[in-house]
């Protein structure tokens, strides 16, 4: 049926009246996304180093190698019984074998103790009952790979001296007092030094058989403090100059023509001997630190290549497998 004159018209007017309610519709959903953004949490800072969790921050080192290459046997022996089947065991039972290694012909037992106190204290995971949760197969199988690096580092004849431990928590953990460590993470002050010294250990030992050198991650340029990111001067030339090193001619003052990475990323920046842009500088950080995480990466891979080959000669007996 066609339309009258009178029937258009309000056509034409639910069209302006739906128009407009859309209208109104978008502004309103902006006004909610504004509302939303303004109302939500800005992004948090990254906790200080010292909060890291101090197991992750000591064997920081050995991140990568995963569970990988360890041959698995039958159930382990000698006192399993007690553990066999459970979820917790109770005081008596937390020296009872609840797995095994053998590594290069000879068998170690690992206890409900050993893989508690690796990561944490007896006290920190007691119960409110007085039992203990049965390790995890990954903490059992993170306690006897963590053995194995140990044991080969003290056959190469390294060793840690309270100097190096000290040191090393330092850098890692941000502190070296083993009594506020132990307090803050919920173990013992004896728990603590020689989780630090078995990853000290760990690291010595992976400097001596990795070949590829390491080298130090890169400072980023300081920022103008007008926000211009074309702001030029003699520190920002300084700063893309010393990262370029030899890809840089001093003699005439621009770049050696050879192609590096550094000249061929910055070509189409205007730098001399005394003025660069911070824009500039930005993008000479961002080649150096590719270059860097490149670096890392190849010490990464070497370093879990050699464990691997480690473990590769180690089985491992478990006699439950506990998530």
């Amino acid at each position: 049926m066609e339309s009258t004159p009178k029937d258009a018209k309000d056509e034409k007017d639910e069209v302006e009246k739906t128009r407009e309610s859309d209208k109104k519709a978008a502004k309103a959903d902006k006004k909610a996304e504004k509302a939303a953004k303004k109302a939500a949490p800005k992004a948090k800072k990254p906790l200080p180093k010292f909060v890291v969790p101090l197991v992750c921050a000591v064997v920081a080192l050995v991140v990568g190698l995963g569970i990988g290459y360890f041959a698995f046997g039958g159930s382990a022996s000698s006192g399993s019984g007690a553990v066999s089947g459970k979820t917790t065991v109770s005081k008596s039972d937390l020296d009872a074998t609840m797995a095994t290694y053998t590594y290069k012909g000879v068998t170690y037992k690992v206890t409900v103790r050993d893989v508690i106190n690796s990561t944490s204290s007896l006290s920190a995971q007691k119960q409110s009952d007085g039992t203990y949760k049965i390790p995890s197969t990954d903490g059992v199988l993170s306690y006897a790979r963590s053995q194995i690096i140990e044991q080969t580092a003290k056959e190469k004849g390294l060793t840690v001296s309270a100097k190096e431990m000290k040191s090393y928590a330092e850098s890692t953990i941000g502190s070296s007092d083993y009594a506020t460590i132990a307090s803050n993470y919920g173990m013992s002050k004896s728990t603590v030094k020689a989780l630090i010294k078995q990853s000290a250990l760990m690291q010595k030992l992976r400097n001596k058989v990795v070949k590829t050198k390491s080298t130090t991650a890169p400072t980023a340029p300081t920022q103008p403090s007008d926000g211009n990111t074309q702001t030029a001067s003699a520190d920002y030339a300084k700063y893309i100059i010393n990262l370029a090193g030899d890809e840089w001619d001093a003699s005439k003052g621009t770049w050696s023509g050879k192609g590096g990475t550094y000249e061929t990323a910055l070509k189409s920046y205007t730098i001399t001997s005394t003025s660069a842009t911070y824009e500039a500088a930005q993008a000479a950080y961002y080649v150096a630190y590719q270059e860097y995480s490149t670096n890392q990466t190849k010490i990464t891979t070497e370093w879990t290549n050699y464990v691997n080959k480690l473990l590769c000669n180690a089985k491992v007996n478990m006699v439950s497998l506990v998530a």
